[in-house]
């Protein structure tokens, strides 16, 4: 199965894509999207895609994803070049990007 991010139409950004994996009575996710969404607002090329882990189990599996919120920074070709788990600072994630840009 393709990653979610992976399809045609997907969002996968220009830059960089900010994958968050969340659930649905995750308070710090509600936090992270919010963090997330303002910094691919405000770096150019940069997409923010959030994926409801519980409908995802197989992905969640495969990648190891074991608390949420977990978040992806993925490069232009969608490889994972890094992983946080918790609630990010904007200031880390923008330089989270600094690797996959």
């Amino acid at each position: 199965m393709p990653e979610p991010w992976a399809g045609p139409g997907a969002g996968l950004g220009e830059r960089a894509t900010l994958v968050q994996f969340s659930s649905a009575f995750c308070a710090p996710c509600r936090a992270t999207r919010r963090v997330l969404a303002e910094v691919a607002a405000l770096v150019p090329g940069v997409a923010h895609v959030e994926i409801d882990a519980e409908a995802h189990l197989d992905l969640v599996r495969r990648l190891e994803i074991v608390k949420t919120p977990t978040v992806l920074v993925l490069d232009a070709a969608g490889r994972i070049v890094r992983r946080a788990t918790g609630q990010p600072r904007k200031a880390d994630v923008i330089a989270a990007l600094g690797e996959a840009v």
